[in-house]
């Protein structure tokens, strides 16, 4: 049994810090409508002088993101900047010049290509496997596949040594009822076969960097890490890349994990201690979903 508190607020917990840094996907939406809840606690405390940088592992750059979050009414009240794991991809893209690259995702993650090149003035030019130098991918083709389709994709992946930059950390995403696989999952894999793998988003370092960055900017002065407070609903990326970047975590429980804590609607609390028991980053608090 893990010590972990559930809360039923995050009223008191949030006041301590200046800085929320917020997962997006499984927080403050599930991908069909916005959770009010959630995006009215992000208000009041960003009323109070808070700042909030929604930090997410999609993989395209943050203007497509940001249209999203306007089609599903998230209030743009409710943060004040984003940062995708799609904008940390441009600057791995952009650090390969004109190497060309293969993409592996759907059609509609071309707009990283199309935002590097408005951004840059050019972008790599998009080949075939066979002709690529390295790859990048933002997903799966489509959204009836299972890693299980790539095996052939991956072994000309590792015969060739390509290096593989996933866009999209996530291993699985729900939409509404529906699990969809997410790059990630594809990246699991190729590193399984030994593959040289680059993560853009969370739970590595360069996305969080780029988040408390914004909001430092957005302040006007330093904040330190124990003024920050990480929200999300992945043990494996968002509460591991908090407690790996120095921050606190308040894990949602209802996200991601649903499945296995959430049987019922009501929250499993045996199932939610076996499972914080079972790694080495443990949150600060938990709360079945985000509430003022």
């Amino acid at each position: 049994m893990t010590n972990i508190p559930i809360l039923s607020s995050v009223r008191d917990l949030i006041s301590a810090y200046d800085v929320v840094l917020c997962d997006v996907w499984g927080v403050i939406h599930n991908g069909q409508a916005h959770y009010a809840a959630a995006c009215d606690a992000l208000m009041r405390f960003r009323a109070g002088g808070g700042r909030v940088v929604l930090v997410t592992n999609a993989p395209r750059p943050n203007p497509p993101v940001r249209l999203q979050l306007d089609a599903l009414a998230v209030p743009r009240e409710a943060f004040d900047d984003i940062v995708t794991s799609g904008d940390v991809t441009l600057a791995f893209i952009a650090a390969h010049g004109n190497a060309p690259v293969h993409h592996i995702g759907p059609e509609r993650d071309l707009t990283l290509f199309d935002i590097l090149k408005n951004q840059t003035g050019h972008a790599p030019p998009r080949v075939s496997l066979q002709e690529a130098s390295y790859v990048v991918g933002t997903g799966l083709y489509e959204e009836e596949q299972t890693p299980d389709d790539y095996h052939e994709t991956l072994a000309l992946m590792r015969a060739r040594d390509l290096e593989f930059i996933s866009a999209n950390p996530d291993l699985i995403v729900h939409v509404g009822e529906k699990m969809l696989y997410c790059s990630g999952a594809i990246a699991e894999r190729y590193e399984n076969l030994g593959g040289k793998v680059i993560q853009a988003g969370k739970p590595y370092a360069p996305i969080y960097d780029r988040a408390l960055n914004i909001a430092q900017s957005l302040l006007g002065r330093s904040v330190g890490k124990d003024r920050v407070l990480a929200i999300g609903d992945a043990i494996r990326t968002d509460v591991k890349g908090a407690c790996d970047f120095g921050v606190d975590a308040l894990f949602i429980t209802s996200g991601i994990h649903r499945d296995e804590l959430h049987p019922t609607t009501a929250l499993d609390e045996a199932a939610f201690h076996q499972l914080a028991a079972s790694v080495e980053h443990q949150p600060k608090a938990a709360m079945t979903a985000l509430r003022w």
